[in-house]
């Protein structure tokens, strides 16, 4: 040992209280008082959801994540704060589209 102490740091992340899908952005409410808005094309799967499908989520895990079962999409808060967008690949979305045909 360098003689340096160390210390662990344990951040609580905020639960979310509400979600709304708009036509350009997904906005979720924290318990904290925050809203996070971001981009709806970070997430293919809200993109080409109809307004029932997006508007038909559970907040689950605690209020750490959001579940769309119409859309088989899963966001959690954790990749919200840190401004991740969905890692889905194109192929992957190519064959969810057609299944949707």
């Amino acid at each position: 040992m360098n003689g340096i102490p160390s210390a662990v740091v344990t951040l609580a992340l905020p639960g979310i209280v509400n979600v709304k899908v708009t036509n350009d952005t997904l906005s979720v409410d924290l318990e904290d008082g925050p809203t996070i808005s971001v981009p709806i094309d970070w997430y293919p799967r809200l993109l080409h959801g109809t307004p029932a499908e997006c508007a038909n989520f559970q907040i689950g895990g605690a209020g750490y994540g959001i579940h769309w079962p119409d859309l088989d999409e899963d966001i959690g808060i954790e990749g919200l704060l840190l401004g991740k967008k969905s890692t889905e690949s194109p192929s992957s979305l190519e064959r969810w589209l057609q299944r949707r045909k």
